[in-house]
């Protein structure tokens, strides 16, 4: 990879990190809004329960991304030549790959490898619910 390239990808990286940084978790609200109340709305508690849940998969997964792009910014300082190639079978990543997600350390065919088939849905048409 080209010098140009490298220092496009690293400024790309640092704005992924600025961006995951300055937005900071999702705060996740607590199950009553009123701790004295005795009892509680029926109707409430699952939109509540639903809401800490999607906040808190959401913070799990920008710390797992913010993981990956502060390793990329290591794997760029620290073996430049490196960088863009696939970890396992050191093959070029797609450049378009590498544009969307510049913290990649493996390529299609490899990534695809590494998750395993995919499992088939047990449904059959689109308005089976089951």
């Amino acid at each position: 990879m080209d010098s140009k390239a490298l220092a496009r990808h690293r400024k790309r990286l640092l704005e992924l990190k600025a961006e995951i940084v300055n937005e900071g978790d999702l705060p996740i609200e607590p199950g009553r809004s009123d701790p004295t109340a005795v009892g509680s709305d029926e109707d409430e508690q699952p939109l509540a329960e639903m809401s800490q849940t999607i906040a808190s998969t959401r913070n799990r997964t920008r710390a797992a991304v913010l993981g990956r792009v502060v390793a990329a910014l290591a794997r760029i300082e620290d073996a430049p030549d490196m960088f863009g190639l696939c970890a396992e079978c050191e093959e070029p990543i797609a450049p378009k790959r590498l544009e969307v997600m510049p913290y990649v350390e493996l390529c299609v065919e490899c990534q695809q490898a590494s998750d395993g088939p995919r499992q088939p849905s047990g449904r059959r048409h689109l308005r089976d619910y089951r």
